[in-house]
Formats: structure tokens, C-alpha cells, sequence
């Protein structure tokens, strides 16, 4: 099979000069390559590359930094290099995500399905938020899941007509936002990377981005005030990527999905 590198090399029609592996995620292999014409390119696999390029050319669409892409087929991704020599960026990405949230869908959802690794995605569409995140975000880890903790999450979906709101605005979401996902240089945010888009309430990139440590209180200011209840809810949009983690990652995770749990009282 064609090295990675190469791949990326050939989709652009160029020649592999130099590759240089780089750190990636752990759901995908990464390397930075340059070609016979001395311009650089970043490669990559993954579960899905033409769902990941549609998303990034989305994001790019509503006018926020992201990578360019330059190829894509069924195994590779091929994308801009972009700055990262890193900085405090709070109050530009507080900035950058207020814009990316007034981007508006019809409904819930996204244009196609995709995965995180072995965890498949649904996003078919909804005009019901609590409806949307029952059935797509948490009931469809239950089969997954052991007795005790299936039983907690059926009990939470049951309620979430109660404890969401039932038409909050479609926002375009990163959809998986932690500050990995996030490159700075010079204290303004250069791109944002490894998407998982679709259309939801704004909270939910909003509780993702504090599950692993949080922004300072510039980014608030920048973004702009919370919506009423948001603090009550923030464990509901987390137990998503707490129960994701879960399933790739083991019973490490376990605990963060318990306490999660805990917190909405189910």
C-alpha cells in the first residue's frame, strides 16, 4: 500500500521531495510533506476524508480560519499547513466562534453521516433539538453501553424535553472543540481543525470547550453572555463526548461519564 505521504503527494500531481511525521490525533495519522515545486502540504487519514473536507470548506464558507483543502479521496486528506507557534488567542476565539455560530442551518443535523474512529455519527436531520440529542447524541451509545449506565442514559433522554430547549437556533458547530482542536499564532486563533460539524444549539461546542480546561473570562466577553440555564445543561451536552471517549477509550473514561450523569440527577 502507498505510504501516506505519497498518497497526498500524488493526489496534488506533485513529486515527494521530504516528509516530516507529525504528532496526530488518535484517531489518525498525520504528516507534514514537500514537494518538487517547494510547497508544503499536511496529509492525513482517517475514517471519513470527504466528509472532514466538506467540513472544513464549511467552516472556511462562514468566513472562519481553518485549513484550505487542497485534495481528498476515500483514504487521503490533503490540507493547508497553517501557523501555530501558539499564544493566549481567548478573546479571538471567543470572537471566531461567535461567528461561527451565527451561521444558521433549517434544521438539526448535518448533510451526511460520519465517525469518530469506530463510532459511527447519525445526523439525519430534525426539527427538535431535544428529540436530536436524545436519539442521535445519546441514546445511540445504549446498546453499547452495560445495564447501569444504560438505564441512566434512557432515564435522561426521557427528561430532555424538559431540560432543552425545543427550537434553540441550528448554529454551525465545530462540533469537536477542545483546545487540540484549536491552532494559534500570535495570540490570534490561526484555524480550526478536525471538525465534526453539524447543526445544533450553540452550548454544545460551548460545553466541549470547557470539558478539558477552559478558556479565561476574556473569551465570555469576546463571545458574548451566556444564555439562561446554560450551567444546568452543560452536563447534558458533555456526556456526548464523555460517552464517544468511552467507547473508543475504555473504562478510563467511565468516571467522567458517571459524574456527568451525577450532575443532572439521572
Amino acid at each position: 500500500m502507498m505510504p501516506l505521504a505519497e498518497r497526498g503527494a500524488a493526489l496534488l500531481g506533485r513529486r515527494l521531495v521530504r516528509a516530516e511525521p507529525m504528532s496526530g490525533g488518535d484517531l489518525s495519522s498525520l504528516v507534514r510533506i514537500v514537494l518538487d515545486d517547494g510547497s508544503a502540504a499536511i496529509v492525513k487519514d482517517g475514517p471519513d476524508p470527504p466528509a472532514e473536507a466538506g467540513m472544513l470548506r464549511a467552516i472556511r464558507a462562514a468566513g472562519i480560519p481553518a485549513p484550505e483543502v487542497f485534495a481528498a479521496d476515500l483514504r487521503t486528506l490533503v490540507i493547508e499547513p497553517l501557523p501555530a507557534g501558539g499564544g493566549n488567542a481567548d478573546a479571538d476565539l471567543g470572537r471566531v466562534l461567535a461567528r461561527l455560530h451565527a451561521v444558521t442551518g433549517d434544521d438539526y443535523g448535518w448533510n451526511r453521516d460520519y465517525a469518530f474512529g469506530t463510532v459511527r455519527i447519525a445526523n439525519h436531520g430534525s426539527e427538535d433539538w431535544p428529540d436530536f440529542w436524545a436519539e442521535r447524541r445519546l441514546l445511540c451509545h445504549a446498546p453499547h453501553l452495560d445495564a447501569a449506565l444504560r438505564r441512566r442514559i434512557e432515564a435522561l433522554a426521557a427528561t430532555l424535553p424538559e431540560r432543552l430547549p425545543a427550537r434553540p437556533r441550528p448554529a454551525l458547530l465545530h462540533g469537536d472543540l477542545w483546545s487540540g482542536n484549536i491552532l494559534t499564532d500570535g495570540g490570534r486563533v490561526s484555524g480550526l481543525i478536525d471538525p465534526a460539524c453539524y447543526h445544533g444549539h450553540a452550548e454544545v461546542d460551548l460545553a466541549m470547550l470547557s470539558l478539558f480546561g477552559a478558556p479565561g473570562p476574556a473569551f465570555r466577553e469576546a463571545y458574548g453572555e451566556a444564555e439562561p440555564g446554560m450551567a444546568e445543561r452543560r452536563a447534558i451536552y458533555r456526556l456526548w463526548p464523555a460517552l464517544v471517549h468511552l467507547r473508543l477509550f475504555g473504562s478510563g473514561y467511565r468516571s467522567m461519564v458517571e459524574a456527568l450523569l451525577d450532575a443532572t440527577g439521572c
